[in-house]
């Protein structure tokens, strides 16, 4: 019998990946929308065949797509799911999906926290401090929110929020093309990100918090990182994933992930950093004719 969740998938042009998405999800949900940006492949097709139902929006970033489906989509539920087309719902977290839904959770819970399992060349990424990483992507629509970031977006629930058993598998790239494409159009959004020096206050933000949940401690190591010198901190980082964290454990196509995920993307990273505080500086560099006529 289908639970009460309403499943929200963005996609574009996924037709690789979102077969395997909603056959997981088959028989569990009892909505799941596609909010499609303007696919050019069999996406939609592959999305009416499942039975999902279609909602064209065009994508300007990642939250702003999700909180645009959150405030606009007609909904059946209370309890929203939020995945990408290239994410698989477990057996295991299935299961324990139907037994927190047996009949529905406690009024006192908002959200529930659930651990991604990257794959990576068809490897599991298990070290590194990759494995467990929780994201609050099951939660009652009313008291979640996709935080107002360009880059390494959570959900923000207000209230409590458990964790739960099981994973979602996520197939991060098909080839190390897309993989580096996909990298560096992410390494600028976070490159400006980190180079913003205002926030929107009425914008909700996961806390840094040592002593908090899993994504509290986790945006509390990244704000210690992002305190670091530019083009030191990738060397300190990716020492302590591969070497103290045993991301060596991962094997060759774990050496790559860890590498590239872990080292070339941040440096990457630093790299615009310092290129738009570069073109920032040359903007406002005065003009040597300022200042009037030279003397010769």
């Amino acid at each position: 019998m289908p639970l009460p969740i309403s499943v929200i998938i963005l996609t574009f042009n996924e037709e690789k990946n979102l077969p395997d998405c909603l056959s997981a999800l088959d028989g569990l949900a009892e909505q799941v929308v596609v909010v499609d940006s303007g696919s050019t492949d069999r996406t939609l097709e592959i999305a009416r065949s499942w039975g999902a139902e279609i909602v064209e929006h065009p994508f300007q970033y990642y939250s702003q797509q999700r909180n645009w489906a959150l405030d606009n989509l007609p909904l059946r539920c209370e309890w929203t799911l939020q995945l990408d087309a290239d994410h698989r719902v477990t057996p295991e977290l299935q299961k324990t999906l139907r037994e927190i839904f047996s009949p529905l959770p406690p009024t006192g819970i908002n959200g529930y926290m659930v651990s991604r399992r990257t794959m990576f060349l068809d490897k599991w990424i298990r070290y590194g401090g990759h494995y467990p990483v929780y994201h609050a992507v099951l939660f009652r629509r009313s008291a979640g929110r996709c935080e107002d970031k360009l880059y390494d977006q959570h959900f923000v629930v207000q209230g409590e929020v458990r964790k739960l058993r099981g994973d979602i598998i996520d197939i991060i790239t098909d080839s190390l093309s897309t993989f580096t494409e996909r990298h560096n159009r992410w390494a600028s959004l976070e490159a400006q990100d980190q180079s913003q020096t205002t926030i929107n206050p009425d914008s909700r933000r996961i806390q840094a918090k040592l002593g908090g949940t899993p994504m509290e401690k986790r945006r509390f190591l990244k704000s210690v990182y992002e305190r670091l010198p530019l083009f030191v901190r990738p060397f300190l980082y990716f020492f302590i994933r591969y070497f103290l964290r045993l991301g060596f454990l991962d094997g060759r196509r774990g050496l790559i992930f860890h590498f590239l995920q872990g080292f070339w993307f941040r440096f990457l990273v630093d790299a615009k950093i310092f290129e738009l505080r570069y073109q920032n500086m040359s903007r406002h560099k005065p003009n040597k004719h300022e200042n009037g006529p030279q003397q010769i």
